[in-house]
């Protein structure tokens, strides 16, 4: 599969994330999102990164504040997406 089936552009993502782009941006400047880059500068987003806003989205919800959302997230190795199996302990801890 092609580097760019795998990947979103930021339209993309915030259609199906139900988000608008600008804020996409925020979640990318506060550290909570990571995009790729193109040669021509453009973002390119891992699939995951969906389940990664689902995440964010609820926490806000919650009333969580973004940075307590990061330190969280920092938590997972590698910083990766969380996984079902992460969530759980997550939303455990803000419980």
């Amino acid at each position: 599969m092609p580097q760019l089936d795998r990947e979103l552009t930021v339209g993309a993502l915030a259609r199906r994330g139900g988000l608008p782009v600008w804020t996409l941006h925020f979640y990318e400047a506060e550290g909570l999102i990571h995009a790729n880059r193109t040669r021509a500068n453009h973002r390119r987003y891992p699939r995951a990164t969906l389940r990664r806003v689902a995440v964010i989205k609820v926490a806000q919800r919650l009333g969580l504040p973004l940075a307590r959302i990061r330190e969280a997230f920092a938590t997972l190795p590698d910083n990766r997406t969380p996984t079902p199996e992460d969530w759980a302990t997550l939303s455990g801890a803000w419980r």
